[in-house]
């Protein structure tokens, strides 16, 4: 007779290196195989349907509302009741799930630190599962680090952030994991292993198993995700509602389904974010081939115009009409070393883009380092002294399909809104990154800001538009394949003397330009520059 392998855990086909086997028991990997026998199918079956929309956008078309839905969004209906420890979200600080960026996160003064597997974090197996250990010893109590280098220690403070996780989007394979011979879905790994290792000694101590939910397109995305929440609490013996989600819309399709995203999750989810650079990503990436839809330089598009400033506004309103929070954006800022005029600057320009959200209705913000923390705090405690604004008056009045649409007004081609300069800083954010990211780096300070994928997205897929419709910059030239090949060079011969040869000989400079200049060459986007880069993760 046959085998039958329905019972059978997730095979690890990775070396079982330190304490690996604390997480990677074989309970944890059978729970992870029953979450992708049940799910994954479904899983492909939504990617395929975001190919299938992405042909009628190259074909001119674009994302709208739904009419199938429309008695969702005019019903009247409010989300789940929210955990004690979320009500008030009003600084938030993302990172990277390395034990030291964990303990300083969670010690840095805001109300929640989201650890990130995504965008922050680089898929080497070490920093997957060294990610899991380092959060299943923040609920045992184990979570110290002592540095190697200048035998400093690091220990949890009292009163640390709330704990929310960021698995991996449904786009992204997890290969070192397999079920009956498929890698299993990075998404379901990283959930499935947090929620059966900590959900119930989070809730032991007055918090809760709490998920931020990324890359979504759809409601039927969401859809999947709660059939996900709802068996996996029936599997641990958890009530339906314990599990918490916070969604983020950083997606161009899934602005025109938040009220039908909020629905699908409404016993699980407490509110929406803006997540503002994979949003300008997504823009690009769904509309790019559309002539009318040409960007402008990255730092022209700012959250208070045009399509970034409609859709904040709408997810705000559509939040607050269900009950849910409306989390802003991130400010990607670091201090600037002995530059106090630029620190000061760079300061005061968060403080403008905090006030803006509290002003508008945001419950809360995201900041990227420690020392914006008091920054936020101190524009939220100020303009919104209550723990959300939950009870703020809802604009009758709601952002149009064409205001969600309308890409930042270009200016007259003279005062530089399409530039050299901005074609340069994306062939340097972009190999830069890319480099870092094959060594196993995730979230990387450049020029002042913490990148992590979605800038680096930015930066390639816009070079991509350019180079597609041959872009026409501030002195009249187009940007053609031999201009971005000339600033390639050059931009790289910079880059190697400014780290000083044999650092940057001994870098993946080489591997990370070639996939640069292929995704921004080839005549098909790629989807996500993290897939065809996994095969080259160091």
């Amino acid at each position: 007779m046959p085998l039958d392998t329905a019972d059978l855990p997730a095979v690890v086909v990775a070396p079982a290196e330190g304490r690996s086997a604390e997480v990677l028991t074989p309970e944890a990997l059978a729970f992870v195989a029953d979450l992708h026998r049940r799910f994954d199918r479904r899983r492909r079956d939504l990617l395929a349907m975001r190919t299938k929309h992405q042909a009628l956008y190259d074909a001119g078309g674009a994302p709208d509302f739904l009419p199938d839905t429309a008695h969702i969004r005019a019903g009247d209906w409010r989300v789940g009741p929210i955990p004690a420890d979320l009500l008030d979200r009003r600084v938030e600080i993302t990172g990277p799930v390395d034990r030291k960026m964990i303990i300083n996160a969670l010690n840095a003064g805001a109300k929640v630190f989201m650890a990130d597997f995504e965008d922050a974090t680089a898929p080497t197996w070490a920093n997957i599962v060294e990610g899991q250990i380092n959060l299943k010893d923040r609920w045992s109590g184990g979570l110290s680090f002592v540095d190697p280098v200048s035998g400093k220690t690091y220990a949890l403070k009292g009163d640390p952030a709330v704990l929310i996780i960021r698995p991996r989007g449904w786009h992204l394979p997890e290969p070192r994991v397999q079920v009956d011979g498929e890698p299993v879905s990075g998404s379901l790994f990283d959930f499935g292993m947090y929620l059966f290792h900590n959900a119930k000694a989070a809730l032991s101590q007055g918090s809760g198993p709490y998920f931020y939910l990324p890359k979504l397109e759809s409601h039927l995305e969401a859809r999947l995700w709660n059939e996900v929440f709802v068996h996996a609490q029936t599997a641990l013996g958890l009530p339906v509602g314990t599990i918490k989600a916070t969604v983020l819309i950083e997606t161009l399709p899934a602005a025109f389904e938040m009220d039908e995203i909020l629905y699908e999750l409404r016993e699980h989810i407490v509110g929406l974010n803006c997540g503002r650079w994979d949003y300008i990503f997504s823009y690009i990436k769904r509309l790019g081939r559309q002539p009318q839809r040409l960007t402008p330089d990255r730092k022209v598009m700012t959250m208070d115009r045009a399509f970034l400033r409609a859709y904040s506004l709408r997810l705000i309103a559509t939040c607050h009409r269900r009950g849910a929070f409306a989390m802003g954006g991130m400010a990607a800022q670091i201090p600037v070393k002995g530059d106090p005029a630029a620190n000061a600057a760079a300061f005061a320009k968060v403080r403008a883009d905090k006030e803006r959200e509290a002003g508008d209705g945001h419950d809360g913000t995201w900041v990227a380092h420690p020392d914006l923390v008091p920054v936020a705090m101190e524009v939220f405690d100020r303009l919104m002294p209550r723990p959300n604004q939950l009870d703020r008056p809802i604009p009758e009045r709601e952002a149009t399909r064409d205001e969600m649409l309308e890409v930042h007004e270009m200016l007259e081609v003279h005062t530089g809104a399409r530039t050299e300069d901005g074609l340069r800083e994306n062939i340097r954010v972009g190999v830069q990154y890319i480099e870092a990211w094959m060594r196993g780096r995730g979230a990387v300070p450049l020029y002042n800001l913490m990148e992590d994928a979605a800038t680096a997205e930015i930066s390639r897929a816009q070079t991509w538009q350019w180079l597609k419709l041959g872009a026409p910059l501030d002195d009249g030239r187009p940007v053609t394949p031999s201009l971005f090949e000339k600033l390639l060079a050059d931009e790289l011969d910079k880059l190697r003397h400014a780290l000083t040869p044999p650092v940057y000989d001994a870098g993946r400079f080489e591997a990370a330009t070639a996939l640069f200049r292929t995704l921004c060459a080839e005549p098909t986007f790629e989807e996500f520059l993290t897939v065809p880069a996994m095969s080259q993760l160091g």
